[in-house]
């Protein structure tokens, strides 16, 4: 029986489950729904059918659920940020705590200690200290301007709508990055309509315009960075107004990108006005005085500084450093990690495999007076090797903080083989990093698993999970 677009009446939604999606069951079946909330009863459209279950769309909510509320933003349900918006803060935090177990138990097939409960923020909007817009000269429209067009203006600047690469959602007011953030925005799009600044095509790849970063720290620092097909007076007059109009940015840069996307991590930056970088400060963990984190273009820093700062001390905490330990921070990036550790530490040797990130891990160790951190530029997997182990010595503490996709097999070899006191694994993604525990658990043992919540009204939970050898 063909049961795509089946619709099926009075669903209880039961829960949530990976990637943010809610679910239900009908008769036996598991089913999988966005932009529902638990407890809700709906009716459903099936959309797919998968071998282990179904996925769905609602078409009516006819009893909402008591942990709902209103949603804040105006572009709720068609930008592909803020999902969890319609649930209650204090049941986004309680998922993303069960969803740490349910990955440490279900795919580790781990015994766990008791797990701390998770560390909400404390601001769950204007949390982020960067954001990235797109142009596009064929934004998103909505089911009212499809049906009456009249006089669109089709140039948009935005975030890319889920699943459709070339189409942007025009961004009117966004509660993720605090002022000027929306009024820089705004004006940039204005200047540029105003002197006809060409959008950027995502399929014909054509047009002048194409990106826009803003990055802010808690210093009142911002960065902005233009992305353009080719150099000229229009960007000149283009930046200059930025300038002009707004003095609290203090590095004004622009990158030249004819290729097919936007990254430009291969790329020159040119800085245009101001200095190449911002700065960030956090406390030292348990000495007076603070660390300064210099943040370049290519640079990457914890999008939400406040909860960085929580969770490197959670980090520095289950690491217990007395001052006499070899530490190794593996994916150290810009040596973030490291140089909030190093005063507690003999010895930090930081391994990452962007050189740009390496630079600028040694940079801030050098302008807070760091002299015990060592940064080496290689893919992990390839400098993490037993030889590197005998020239510098083994670990008797790993602090590890890979990449959504975890660390490498031969990675975690290696770990074992160094057999370090404690490793101290940072995740943002629970499901790969009970994956990686799994492989080392024949060695050690889960001794506390802290959850930390870093991007509010998300279904993304950062976890670190403290690791001791077994005696």
């Amino acid at each position: 029986m063909k049961i795509k677009n089946k619709v099926l009446k009075d669903i209880r939604i039961e829960g949530i489950a990976a990637e943010g999606k809610c679910v239900a069951r009908h008769e036996g079946q598991v089913i999988f729904a966005a932009g529902v909330a638990p407890g809700d009863l709906v009716d459903l459209r099936i959309t797919r059918k998968k071998k282990s279950f179904l996925e769905a769309v609602p078409l009516e909510i006819k009893e909402m659920s008591s942990l709902r509320e209103t949603p804040f933003c105006d572009h709720f349900g068609t930008c592909g940020g803020c999902k969890w918006q319609h649930i209650n803060y204090e049941t986004q935090l309680l998922y993303k705590q069960q969803q740490v177990v349910d990955n440490f138990e279900r795919i580790g097939k781990i015994k766990l200690p008791s797990i701390s409960p998770i560390l909400g923020a404390e601001k769950s909007r204007y949390y982020r200290n960067k954001l990235e817009f797109t142009f596009s000269n064929k934004r998103w429209l909505t089911k009212e301007e499809i049906a009456h067009p009249g006089e669109l203006e089709r140039n948009g600047l935005g975030f890319h709508i889920p699943k459709r690469y070339d189409k942007i959602l025009d961004i009117d007011h966004c509660y993720l990055q605090q002022d000027p953030s929306n009024a820089l925005r705004k004006a940039v799009k204005k200047y540029a309509l105003e002197h006809k600044l060409s959008f950027f095509d995502l399929i014909t790849q054509e047009g002048f315009l194409r990106n826009l970063i803003t990055r802010n720290t808690s210093q009142g620092q911002w960065m902005v960075i233009v992305q353009v097909t080719k150099p000229g007076e229009k960007l000149n007059g283009l930046l200059e107004y930025i300038k002009q109009q707004f003095p609290e940015v203090s590095s004004l840069n622009y990158v030249i990108n004819a290729k097919k996307n936007d990254t430009f991590h291969d790329l020159p930056v040119v800085t245009y006005y101001g200095n190449p970088y911002i700065e960030e400060v956090m406390n030292f963990p348990s000495q007076p005085g603070k660390v300064t984190f210099r943040i370049g273009p290519k640079s990457f820093f914890q999008t939400n500084v406040h909860q960085a700062e929580v969770l490197y001390k959670k980090t520095w905490e289950m690491a217990g450093l007395k001052g006499v330990e070899r530490v190794y921070d593996l994916y150290t990036g810009t040596g973030t990690i490291a140089n909030y550790v190093a005063r507690d530490a003999s010895k930090v040797i930081g391994i990452e495999y962007i050189p740009d990130a390496i630079e600028d891990a040694k940079t801030n160790s050098a302008i807070n007076g760091i002299e015990n951190t060592s940064f080496y530029a290689c893919d992990m997997k390839d400098l993490l090797t037993t030889s590197f182990l005998e020239k510098h010595g083994k670990p008797d503490v790993i602090i590890t903080d890979p990449p959504r996709a975890g660390m490498h097999a031969d990675v975690c070899k290696v770990i074992l083989d160094a057999r370090p006191k404690k490793i101290v694994y940072v995740s943002c993604n629970p499901a790969t990093q009970a994956r990686d525990v799994e492989l080392m658990k024949d060695y050690y043992d889960v001794v506390a698993v802290q959850p930390v919540d870093m991007f509010p009204h998300t279904h993304h939970v950062e976890c670190i999970c403290l690791l001791e050898l077994r005696k």
